[in-house]
Parts: structure tokens; C-alpha cells; sequence
């Protein structure tokens, strides 16, 4: 069983602190390159979205409007596939800081297995059942009709998916994280040749418009799967998995998983239905809102994605050092992290300024549309300074210390009881504009981080989960 550490961790032992930040030279080694592959990685994995988004919005805005609700079903999963993930990478790295391969091979087949559970569950209601799940989102019958065409080519993806992202994960654990990159950039090369071919019907190719979109989409899942099955199974020289390993079913590390895996799985789950009910209560003001919502949605996240990487990566460095037994390096490097997660910040707020208005105008949508984009943004930017501060730490260092339920117990507190309430009082009740609306959305990220950083400078949350 794991044992949990509540007495106070020791003091630094090391000498070479200079301020917050430590001058150990391997933290850096183990940090900095897990956190330019995973953001790349996840920066490519945008890119999809932004080039999908782009030229949606060019051949429709109904279009765009559409794959818009059905992203939000891509986000849930993404949300709760990656509540699997981060149960294997915390659990497995630990494994990994005292080099034991052999759980983290029984560790890779239960998450796996659950990961493939959670998209089979979308994949079934996505299929059976599209029009009564986009009718959550909106009430506008004309985008529901052009979502349900991308839905139900889309929702095969979800399968794929699940088994990818698993491993991915699985190989962040380990320090491998440079084959995520591989696979977004594959993924974005084919998605956005053939989205010029099948959306506008190029080169003498059928005109699908957002069914064509729906296709590439489908076709790069499958190309990230197979590059990910041949790497995991013919190349990688750490883990040495093999095909039966991934078949295989071990419950001796079950309910060590479940208590990790558990809670970011379902705050995960419960965090994404909450932000598809912040779409939906914009997609009850208006279709421009939708379509302004998309728009800086995924410009916020092509330029935060450095902060938000930062979570995966602090994970492992925590989950090895506390695998390693090095208990007395955890308090320099949860500092240092966090003075690093406060100059990401500013350089992501700064960008997302800087740029907003330039991409925006590349967008064929309405003027309005336009407009709210940019003023949605203004919000996001100011946000996102407590974005790549509080979910790192809650996540990465507090979470890749053991303590998920942690995340679970902010996330959904400040969700279900602040940011959904006041944002319906404020779209139905008061009927504000749809900036205040938004504004109430997004401020939970800079009140999260009160409590974010009292918890993590407390030093109770480090949880040793190896088996000896």
C-alpha cells in the first residue's frame, strides 16, 4: 500500500540555493526539455484546432459554429483521458525515480484499459444519440444540423484517442516525451492538407465542407496511433513493452491507481461537462458568441500552452524526486517551480495581447464576431496569468505529489459553486453582455490561486506510492 507522508518534509540540504531558485543543475536537465517537448507537442496538437477553426470560419460560420459544440465533446474526453494519464505518470514515476520497470508495465496496461473504457463510453452516446447531446449546448437548430454531420464521422475518434493518449502519457512518465511531438506534428500536416482538399473541394476533390473536415480529423487520429503503437512496441529502449503487456490485465496494482487515478479522473470529467456548460451558456445568448468563443478559446490556448504544459512536466520531476527518496530536495524545487510558473505567465498574458488582433483578422467571420473575439481576449489575458500559476501547481506539484483528490476539491468548488452560478445569473437573470458573462467565466483562475498557494507552500501533500 502507498504510505503517506504527513509529518513536515526535512529541511534543504542543498547549498546551492539562490533566492526561490535552486541552482541544481539536474532539475533543470530533467525540467526544461520535458517542458519545450510537451509544449510543442501540445503547441502542434493546437494548431489542429487553430486550422480547423480557420478554415471552417472561412468556408461557414455556421460551420464553424458547429465543430465548435462538437469540440466541446472532444474536451471532455481530452479532460477526463487526461485524469488516466496523469494516474499513470504520478504513480508510474515514482516507479521510475528508483528505475523499477516491471510495475510501470502493469501500471501502462490498467490505465490503458480504463482510458479505452472512457472513449468507448463517449463514442456509444455520441453515436446513438448526437442531436439530443448537442441540444445541451444550443437551441439553434441550424448548428446543431451542421454538428451532427462532423459528430457522427468524429466520434470514432474517440476510441483512437483514448489508447493514444494513455501511452503518451505512459512515456511522459519515463521521460520520453519528444514522440508526442512527432505524432502532433504528423497530425497537423495531414489535417490541414486534407482539410484544403475536402473542405473546398481542391484539386478535384469532393466539396464535404465540414463532413471533410470531420474526415482529416479522423484519418490524422489514426496515423498518431499507429506512430505511437510503433514506437511504444519496436523502438523505445526504456520500457521494453510488449504487445501482450498491453493486453495484459494486473490487479495488483489496482487500488494504488484507482486512489491516484481516481480523482483527476472524474474532477477531469466533471471540469470538462463544466466548461462545455460555459458554452452552452453562451450558445443560449447567440450564435456570435459561439463563434467569438471559439476563436479565443483556441488563441488563448496556442499561447498558454507553455504554462499549462508546465503541469505534465512539474509531475515528473516531483513523482521521480519522491521515488528517488530525495524528500529533502521537494521544498527548492516546488519554490523554484512556482517562480517559474509566474515568469511563464507574464510572457503568455504578454503574447496573447500582442497578437490577438493580428489573428483574429484572419478569420472570414462577421465584424461583431470579430469584436467580441478581441474583447473576450483582453479578459482571457488577464486570466491567464493566474491559469499558468494556479493549475501547474495544483496539478504538477501538489498532484504529481500524490494529493489529486486536492485538485478535485478546487476545481469542482470553485466550478459548481462560483463560475457556473454566476455566469447563468448573469446571461439569463441579469442579462448582462456576453463579456461580463465571460468575465465570470474565467476569474475562478485568478482566485484559485489563493488557496493554490497557501496549500503547496504547506508541504503536506507529498505521498510515497511505491510498493517495496
Amino acid at each position: 500500500m502507498a504510505k503517506i507522508v504527513h509529518t513536515p518534509l526535512p529541511p534543504d540540504q542543498d547549498p546551492k540555493i539562490l533566492g526561490i531558485f535552486t541552482k541544481e543543475k539536474k532539475f533543470y536537465k530533467v525540467f526544461f526539455p520535458l517542458l519545450f517537448i510537451i509544449a510543442l507537442q501540445q503547441l502542434a496538437a493546437l494548431g489542429v484546432n487553430l486550422a480547423d477553426n480557420i478554415m471552417l470560419g472561412r468556408y461557414t460560420e455556421l460551420a464553424l459554429s458547429g465543430a465548435t459544440l462538437v469540440n466541446q465533446l472532444q474536451f471532455m474526453l481530452q479532460q477526463a483521458a487526461a485524469g488516466v494519464g496523469m494516474g499513470i505518470v504520478v504513480l508510474a514515476s515514482q516507479y521510475w525515480g528508483q528505475q523499477r520497470i516491471d510495475p510501470i508495465k502493469r501500471i501502462i496496461g490498467l490505465g490503458m484499459k480504463f482510458g479505452l473504457l472512457i472513449g468507448a463510453i463517449f463514442f456509444l452516446v455520441t453515436l446513438l444519440f448526437p442531436e439530443g447531446v448537442l441540444s445541451l449546448f444550443t437551441n439553434d437548430a441550424a448548428v446543431i444540423a451542421e454538428g451532427v454531420k462532423y459528430l457522427k464521422i468524429v466520434c470514432w475518434t474517440y476510441l483512437i484517442f483514448a489508447i493514444s493518449n494513455s501511452l503518451m502519457f505512459s512515456l511522459q512518465s519515463v521521460e520520453t516525451a519528444f514522440i508526442g511531438m512527432v505524432m502532433s506534428l504528423s497530425t497537423i500536416c495531414i489535417n490541414i492538407c486534407l482539410n484544403h482538399f475536402l473542405i473546398y473541394g481542391n484539386g478535384g476533390a469532393p466539396e464535404l465542407g465540414i463532413r471533410g473536415a470531420a474526415i482529416a480529423t479522423l484519418t490524422s487520429r489514426l496515423v498518431e496511433l499507429a506512430i505511437i503503437l510503433v514506437y511504444v512496441l519496436k523502438i523505445d529502449k526504456k520500457l521494453r513493452m510488449k504487445f501482450r503487456d498491453l493486453l495484459r490485465t494486473d490487479l495488483s496494482y489496482l487500488k494504488d491507481y484507482l486512489k491516484v487515478a481516481l480523482p483527476v479522473t472524474v474532477s477531469g470529467l466533471l471540469w470538462g461537462v463544466a466548461q462545455a456548460a460555459q458554452t452552452a451558456i453562451l450558445g443560449h445568448i447567440n450564435a456570435t458568441a459561439i463563434a467569438a468563443n471559439s476563436i479565443a478559446i483556441v488563441i488563448f490556448q496556442l499561447f498558454a500552452v507553455l504554462g499549462m504544459s508546465c503541469t505534465n512536466a512539474s509531475s515528473v520531476v516531483i513523482g521521480k524526486t519522491i521515488g528517488e527518496k530525495k524528500l529533502h530536495m521537494i521544498r527548492s524545487y516546488a519554490k523554484t517551480l512556482q517562480g517559474l510558473y509566474v515568469l511563464i505567465g507574464i510572457l503568455c498574458a504578454s503574447l496573447i495581447f500582442i497578437f490577438k488582433d493580428p489573428i483574429i483578422s484572419i478569420y472570414a467571420v462577421s465584424e461583431e464576431t470579430k469584436v467580441l473575439a478581441s474583447h473576450f481576449l483582453v479578459i482571457l489575458g488577464i486570466s491567464t496569468l493566474g491559469t499558468c500559476y494556479e493549475y501547474p501547481v495544483e496539478a504538477g506539484i501538489i498532484g504529481g505529489g500524490g494529493y489529486t483528490k486536492y485538485t478535485a476539491y478546487v476545481d469542482n468548488i470553485f466550478m459548481w459553486c462560483f463560475t457556473i452560478p454566476a455566469a447563468f445569473l448573469s446571461a439569463f437573470i441579469f442579462h448582462f453582455p456576453p463579456e461580463i458573462t465571460f468575465l465570470f467565466l474565467k476569474v475562478d483562475q485568478l482566485l484559485k490561486c489563493i488557496p493554490n498557494a497557501i496549500t503547496v507552500n504547506r508541504f503536506r501533500w507529498v505521498r510515497i506510492l511505491t510498493k517495496e
